[in-house]
């Protein structure tokens, strides 16, 4: 048994879907999925969570956070010392996304062992499915890494292989922020491949990064996906508001045709653990509803809401 600290929300699923969880003893303030995790003490804080802010704010705060301070995120170094973890579970991949790796492994060797410290930093589902075979083998279970990335791995392939057939694949915007516009990156422009459309403006195993407006009028995309970083779907529905009043939105065909989704990024998109292959699903039955009428989502007046539940590993 391992004492495991988490300090991003994609490996605290990782741990619970290898049957962990008991041995998690501290998580980050993000971390909120299984139930557990909400019942362990956070060992990070962060002023903008729940804080209300506007994207625009949110996107402004934090380039003048890492400018100043070269993070956004605190570490409760007293509660971390008593947790005594054995394995620290964080992240290269994003200083806006948890606390940065070099923090984390500075703190950690003045801590008793010291921990073992598992950097996660996938850019594609593959790294994804990397990731929890590297957790799995830090906490000497790596017999149950292959068991779920074999069952995550034949939801992945059942989708791509029903997609394979559809003749037309829509040109989808998988939108990551609005207010700047940014594009998807990493594994974003991989699961609309897999489910069968095309992403044109998105940065495939490349960080997402900030988009002028005219690029997506350019594009005309028939197809908008707001997987906001961070954003449930009430969050994304204030920003699609804001997305209306932008230039030229009205003439897109996405907009002209009702075809703009909200999504909970948070839970889905932008959370490279086990459920990022419910985002395959979700997307398959965005861009191919009549193929994938199992994957539903809600209609209202000028956009929609995708629905998903999460299928049992």
């Amino acid at each position: 048994m391992s004492r495991i600290v988490s300090l991003v929300p994609a490996a605290t699923e990782i741990a619970a879907a290898l049957g962990l969880m008991e041995d998690v003893v501290g998580v980050s303030h993000e971390c909120d999925f299984p139930s557990e995790a909400n019942t362990r003490p956070q060992v990070t804080k962060c002023p903008l969570h729940n804080a209300g802010f506007a994207s625009k704010e949110i996107d402004e705060w934090v380039r003048r956070a890492l400018r100043e301070n070269g993070t956004i995120y605190t570490i409760d170094e007293p509660l971390l010392r008593e947790l005594q973890p054995d394995v620290i579970l964080t992240q290269k991949l994003c200083d806006v996304c948890a606390v940065g790796y070099g923090t984390v492994a500075r703190l950690a060797e003045t801590l008793p062992g010291p921990p073992r410290v598992v950097n996660l930093e996938p850019s594609s589902l593959a790294d994804i499915f990397d990731d929890i075979r590297r957790v799995a083998r830090a906490c000497d279970v790596a017999e149950r890494a292959e068991e779920l990335v074999a069952k995550l791995s034949a939801r992945v392939e059942a989708v791509r292989k029903r997609a394979a057939h559809v003749a037309h694949r829509p040109r989808c915007f998988l939108m990551e922020w609005v207010d700047p516009p940014f594009c998807s990156g990493h594994w974003g422009p991989e699961l609309v491949e897999i489910a069968g459309g095309h992403d044109p403006l998105g940065r495939k195993h490349q960080p997402s990064t900030r988009i002028d407006w005219q690029e997506v009028l350019d594009t005309r995309p028939e197809i908008i996906v707001l997987a906001l970083c961070g954003y449930d779907v009430d969050l994304a529905q204030h920003d699609y508001e804001l997305l209306r009043e932008f230039p030229g939105f009205d003439s897109l065909p996405a907009a002209r045709t009702g075809e703009i989704y909200l999504t909970n990024a948070s839970a889905y998109f932008a959370r490279p653990g086990p459920r990022v292959i419910d985002s395959i699903e979700i997307l398959a039955g965005i861009l191919h509803p009549k193929e994938f009428p199992e994957f539903a989502f809600r209609n209202t007046q000028d956009h929609r809401v995708a629905q998903h539940e999460s299928a049992a590993l």
